[in-house]
């Protein structure tokens, strides 16, 4: 028998869950998500999320409270009387009468192998760690953060060269999948959950700011996992003269490279640059205010020459 589900998500990347749920018969009676924000080029227009888009575009309710600690927004979701919530970036944290509300709980698609990478920004942080392999969790949830018991695992490699933005899509469409399977054995009763590992815990903090810059100092394999991790959004960067002013350029993708020379120098007229210890070379870029470009083309309207040095 088909289960009456809440979804709760907010990015791009909970739209296919929501998507497989309700083309697998699920009834979804409704979906919470962030409320609209601020966007545009003055930031004055209140943007929808990509959830609230796509629940709209189905034709389910959608509720966007800023906070669910208050007892009326409580009641209002008990009301629906559902029999499980899937969460899949939410963005709230839920209070202990929400986790409890829904008949069978609520389960977590999480990109990470947990307890490796419990928090925020489990993707990014992966490859910036230079982890070799990653996966989609569902976990029964509880109070603490993605402390869980899982109970459906889908692993899979990080390619060397893989951004951010490519595992982000594989992984959009594994969590589907993966969250369609869990809904299919909690119908049947055979979904079981184990204990998340004691050992081996990391926390993916939200990636900052202020961390965004590249530090030519450091390995050429970390600032390679530096730059893929942040691509394409934030995107790591550097500053380097172009046209006898200093400009920042984002950097989107990366290879690691052969050579040597002072940090941050520019090696040869392909974009390959000196780090502290080894060498990258860059395959895409982004000029402020600009679109992404390959390398090969940037070059073309930017003189960028041996020795010339990113700071």
């Amino acid at each position: 028998m088909p289960l009456r589900v809440i979804f709760m998500g907010t990015p791009e990347f909970s739209v296919p869950t929501l998507r497989a749920i309700g083309e697998a018969g699920h009834e979804i009676s409704a979906v919470y998500t962030q409320p609209p924000r601020a966007a545009g080029r003055r930031g004055l227009e209140l943007t929808p999320s990509p959830v609230q888009r796509e629940a709209e575009r189905l034709g389910i309710e959608v509720r966007t409270p800023a906070s669910l600690k208050g007892e009326a927004e409580q009641a209002a979701l008990r009301a629906l009387r559902a029999d499980v919530a899937v969460v899949v970036a939410y963005g709230l944290l839920l209070p202990k009468a929400v986790l409890e509300s829904p008949r069978l709980g609520c389960i977590n698609g999480h990109a990470s192998l947990l307890p490796r990478w419990r928090g925020a920004a489990p993707i990014q942080r992966a490859i910036m760690a230079g982890d070799r392999e990653t996966g989609m969790m569902v976990m029964r949830m509880e109070e603490g953060l993605d402390t869980g018991p899982v109970g459906l695992v889908e692993k899979c490699a990080i390619e060397p060269d893989m951004t951010a933005g490519d595992l982000h899509d594989r992984l959009m469409g594994v969590g589907a999948a993966l969250v369609v399977e869990a809904l299919a054995r909690l119908e049947r009763n055979t979904l079981t959950f184990a204990p998340q590992a004691v050992e081996g815990v990391t926390y993916a903090r939200k990636i900052d700011k202020s961390e965004t810059r590249v530090d030519w100092n450091r390995s050429a394999t970390e600032v390679h996992n530096h730059i893929r991790g942040l691509s394409p959004f934030p995107g790591a960067w550097s500053e380097i003269e172009i046209g006898g002013r200093p400009e920042r350029l984002k950097l989107l993708r990366s290879v690691l490279s052969q050579g040597a020379g002072e940090s941050g120098g520019i090696l040869d007229d392909r974009l390959t640059v000196a780090c502290g210890a080894g060498a990258i070379r860059l395959v895409e870029v982004q000029r402020a205010g600009g679109r992404p470009a390959a390398a090969s083309e940037f070059l073309r309207g930017a003189k960028i020459e041996k020795g010339m040095k990113f700071s």
